[in-house]
């Protein structure tokens, strides 16, 4: 777990995560209208949706299901009997007046999610999640100065899955969101498009000295980035510190991020949950959850991230860091595993999927289920470096070709490309006798003792043989020749 945190300017930071999670169900939440998404405007809203009178709402089923297999991957309390309660405040996309939510009672309560930030493992403690219904969408442009009201989302299934405030920089917050992000399209509760709405973060954000009460908290509205996320964070954690350095107070206020600008600015005054005035929802009857629905929907769950990173480590001998890394997402999970299959060395999949293929997707914005080089053809380049074929470097020509699609075939750029490694202990013999007549000063440096006289002679080695020799066999017969 991580140690002390590091201070900005001498305050320490204090973060909380409310995440909106559009739960992958057909139809919505309290009605049979379609989730799909792109719609023309108010074409999926039906008259429950439009809170016409008389209408009454009918939970579905499908969206409590999803929120019981999230609280099982997290470890927490799936309630057996949770409320659904009124929201109350007026806007203009809100039809009823108020929106069905979860308060005093939720359906997942506790848990945690661990995740790395580098090489330190953290951990964030949940607080709660909780289903309740989207609202619509507010249109603004293309209306001739005038504002449009879309209600196709309002109804849409979502989990709220609140943490507590135990992260302390922007880029903690970053990995804990990836995590969770990563977390429920694993479980197929959610499909992530972030462009989309699916994955909503609001920051909370406070300041405080070392050893002092957390700081009035200001909550960052709607990132859908995940680098707006450390942004945000980083100009808020500096704005509220010029505040109390500059002697004002914090005023407890929901903000907005603008990427153009990199800044936070105040859209509203924060209102605390009394300003809701929740109470139960008369026309809802308490979800009650038995504890044989309970098991049956952990039979159909998927192996989780954890065990399956915990399988990687005792079963492949991978490091605990790797095997989260392997563990990331599902497709990355399936790439691995099946470049494994196909007889490749598991510690070096990793160290591939992790370096050279990781680099290009982060420049790409690809995902690795569609990577040019597939876990087969990954598998067939890591023998070649393992039989002793080809040297790390040469792998990485041949890994750019392969990626680049200027070839397909492991074998065919090796021998196009000439990158063979030289095996032949004869032909390296005679090549180390050349050098070591040729470097009598080295070989006299190293039998006194100095061992870059060594990696000298080895240097020399490697480049009378135009980098084809094989080091390892290169370093065995010199280490022979000097006794």
């Amino acid at each position: 777990m991580p140690t002390t945190p590091k201070l900005i300017r001498g305050y320490e930071v204090v973060i909380g995560l409310e995440n909106h999670v559009q739960l992958s169900t057909r139809s919505k939440i309290f009605s049979g209208s379609s989730t799909a998404f792109g719609a023309a405007p108010n074409t999926q809203a039906s008259p429950v949706d439009l809170a016409l009178p008389g209408t009454l709402p009918v939970l579905n089923r499908a969206a409590v299901e999803r929120a019981i297999r999230f609280g099982l991957a997290v470890g927490a309390k799936v309630a057996p009997l949770s409320i659904f309660a009124r929201k109350n405040y007026f806007y203009p996309d809100l039809p009823k007046g108020y929106q069905i939510s979860q308060f005093e009672i939720p359906v997942v309560q506790g848990g945690a999610v661990e995740f790395f930030v580098g090489d330190v493992r953290h951990k964030v403690n949940l607080t709660r999640a909780h289903l309740e219904e989207d609202a619509g969408k507010s249109l603004h442009e293309d209306y001739h100065g005038q504002s449009g009201i879309d209600l196709n989302r309002a109804g849409t299934p979502l989990l709220e899955i609140v943490s507590e405030p135990d992260m302390r920089s922007g880029a903690e917050a970053a990995e804990y969101a990836k995590t969770l992000h990563a977390l429920v399209m694993w479980l197929g509760i959610c499909d992530g498009n972030m462009q989309e709405g699916s994955f909503r973060c609001d920051v909370n954000v406070s300041v405080r000295k070392p050893g002092e009460p957390f700081g009035t908290r200001r909550e960052i509205k709607n990132l859908n980035s995940f680098r707006f996320l450390v942004d945000a964070v980083n100009y808020e954690v500096n704005w509220q510190i010029d505040e109390i350095e500059d002697g004002r107070k914090i005023q407890q206020a929901t903000v907005l991020y603008n990427p153009d600008t990199g800044e936070t600015r105040a859209m509203r005054s924060k209102e605390d949950s009394a300003d809701y005035r929740y109470f139960p929802d008369p026309d809802l009857p308490p979800l009650v959850i038995g504890a044989d629905w309970v098991e049956r929907v952990k039979g159909e769950m998927p192996e989780l991230p954890a065990v399956m990173a915990t399988r990687f480590e005792s079963a492949d001998g991978l490091p605990a860091y790797d095997a989260t890394m392997m563990t990331q997402s599902l497709p990355t999970a399936r790439y691995y595993e099946a470049a494994k299959a196909a007889g490749a060395v598991p510690k070096l999949v990793a160290n591939w999927v992790m370096g050279e293929i990781s680099k290009r997707l982060n420049a790409t914005g690809g995902e690795i289920d569609t990577a040019p080089v597939s876990p087969e053809l990954l598998a067939r380049l890591i023998a070649r470096i393992s039989d002793g074929t080809i040297s790390n470097n040469a792998a990485k020509q041949v890994f750019e070709a392969l990626w680049s699609g200027e070839a397909s075939d492991v074998d065919a750029v090796i021998d196009a490309k000439g990158l063979k490694q030289v095996s032949d202990t004869g032909a390296i013999e005679a090549i180390l006798d050349e050098v070591l007549a040729a470097n009598q000063k080295s070989v006299d440096e190293y039998r006194a003792g100095k061992d870059k006289a060594f990696n000298a002679l080895v240097g020399q080695a490697m480049k009378a043989t135009k980098g084809k020799a094989n080091p390892a066999l290169v370093n065995e017969l010199l280490k022979k020749k000097l006794g």
